[in-house]
């Protein structure tokens, strides 16, 4: 019988500081269990496992492999071979990327008796852990099994842990089992919309299905509940410094660079972040990474607080440079929700057939 082979993605966060690197690390895991939806990837397994090489630990999360790469591998094709998207091609990746934003804004968590129950199976089964025999643990995922605890990716072999005595603390599983379970006997009403906000959309975040046509939302490292009041200038200053060391400059809103006091943050930040990428998607890169901020010694953030941008000239249709200029909107109340954007692009994917 013929074997078929798999490919996987294996994502190895070291977390050199102990405790805190790995919470850091296991909220993006949350992230991944959180949202389910087409366009949002899916994580298949995660582990942590006390790091062999020091005293910290290392949080691997085992992913799906995109062989096409993402949006920004695209854009860098497109500019090697002097290609533009076609606008309906470029709408329809933009758009299926608005509903996986979407899907973060609008989410609406299950129950908290259900959570109760899907806590309480987690712990039995690190408990279970704390006392198996590691030569005999299936629970490893191990999809291209090459004989030594690990799996082949892109030809190498990858240990996805290292064979040691299994500690409580040690291993973690999230996978989606526990969520569906979690949905599936959830007998209570829908609880209320709690908005998360992505924080670091952009061409790079996005991978393409094996199809060509389907973009896959990934990376949630920066994720986080999207309304944050701001009250006071400390935590103003600490949204600053986390935006800065989570967002990426030339598609962070303005008023991350800025957070004002008594200003409260919203899901408004993903709205600009969507008009930078598709700018990217039109014209290649980010509106404000532009000659002036890159070779002339610019500044990328008083260009993106001041919204200076461009539209350079292009076959892209008017409805097109209306779309991305709704986003860019300097006031957030300004911008579209997403609903609204998901809307507006429809209108112009209707007048282009």
């Amino acid at each position: 019988m013929a074997t078929v082979q798999r490919q996987f993605a294996l994502k190895k966060i070291r977390c050199p500081t102990g405790s805190e690197g790995v919470k850091e690390a296991m909220r993006e895991v949350e992230a991944y269990r959180r949202f389910k939806h087409p366009n949002i990837i899916r994580i298949l397994d995660s582990a942590v496992v006390q790091d062999p090489e020091g005293e910290g630990q290392i949080v691997y999360l085992f992913l799906p492999l995109y062989k096409r790469g993402n949006l920004q591998d695209a854009i860098n094709a497109n500019l090697v071979n002097n290609r533009h998207f076609s606008e309906k091609d470029m709408l329809r990746l933009f758009r299926g990327t608005c509903l996986a934003v979407r899907a973060m804004h609008e989410y609406r968590p299950t129950s908290a008796r259900s959570a109760v129950r899907a806590d309480a199976r987690q712990q039995s089964r690190r408990n279970a852990a704390a006392h198996a025999d590691d030569d005999n643990d299936e629970r490893f995922p191990q999809p291209e099994g090459d004989g030594d605890g690990g799996y082949s990716y892109d030809g190498a072999s990858v240990p996805l842990v290292t064979k040691h005595r299994v500690e409580e603390h040690d291993v973690v599983f999230d996978g989606d089992e526990e969520l569906e379970q979690q949905q599936q006997q959830n007998d209570g009403p829908p609880l209320e919309i709690i908005p998360y906000a992505h924080r670091d959309l952009k061409p790079g975040n996005v991978m393409i299905a094996d199809d060509g046509a389907t973009p896959i939302l990934m990376d949630f490292g920066s994720t986080m509940k999207a309304r944050i009041p701001v009250e006071n200038r400390q935590q103003a200053l600490l949204q600053q410094d986390i935006a800065a060391e989570q967002s990426t400059m030339a598609y962070r809103a303005p008023e991350l660079f800025d957070v004002k006091t008594g200003v409260p943050l919203d899901e408004k930040v993903d709205i600009w972040s969507l008009g930078c990428t598709l700018y990217a998607l039109a014209y290649s890169h980010s509106p404000f990474e532009n000659t002036q901020t890159t070779e002339q010694g610019g500044s990328i953030a008083m260009a993106v607080l001041s919204a200076q941008y461009k539209h350079p000239q292009s076959a892209y249709s008017q409805g097109l440079r209306e779309l991305i200029d709704r986003m860019l909107k300097i006031n957030p109340k300004e911008r579209p929700d997403i609903n609204q954007v998901i809307q507006m692009t429809d209108r112009v994917l209707q007048s282009l057939a």
